[in-house]
């Protein structure tokens, strides 16, 4: 049944990255589907240099189903080492995702690119970071409740080099 939720929340997500294109949405069912055209996503702030918007659920509810959109905007913005306590899936949707995993948080060496069309799993109590560097990269995740993310205890942070 969750393999199900999953995919069913994965194809509502996709939809939603679909091109602006004139809707009469008078003519569908509203007990038959919901949607959200991208002119209609309510972005609020995240982490420092992202974005969040909440398609689906409530992300702070214990056993919950969301699905969720990350904006990383441009210019180095990167979680710092976190880990969750259950598994995440992702789909990486427009720009470019940048993704490192365990305590040490070097973004200009050890992150790997994920292009858009990527999928990924950040699995559960596994420590890991990512963001954005040079453009702006749109994530869907989807989860189940609790989302929080919880500081690395033993996270290698250097200074800036400011």
């Amino acid at each position: 049944m969750t393999a199900l939720r999953f995919a069913l929340a994965a194809a509502a997500t996709l939809l939603v990255s679909a091109p602006a294109m004139a809707v009469d949405a008078s003519i569908l069912d509203p007990k038959a589907l919901k949607f959200v055209l991208p002119k209609d996503i309510k972005w609020a702030p995240g982490s420092p240099g992202a974005e969040v918007a909440v398609l689906q659920g409530d992300p702070q509810k214990p056993g919950e189903l969301y699905v969720l959109l990350n904006k990383w905007k441009a210019g180095n913005n990167f979680s710092r080492p976190h880990f969750h306590e259950n598994e995440r899936y992702i789909y990486v949707l427009s720009g470019t995702w940048w993704v490192g995993t365990g305590d040490v948080f070097d973004p200009e060496n050890a992150t790997v690119p994920m292009p858009a069309g990527s999928y990924v799993v950040h699995h559960a109590k596994q420590v890991h970071w990512d963001g954005a560097k040079t453009e702006d990269t749109i994530i869907a995740i989807v989860g189940i409740g609790p989302a929080a993310s919880k500081p690395s205890p033993t996270a290698k942070i250097p200074p800036d080099k400011k």
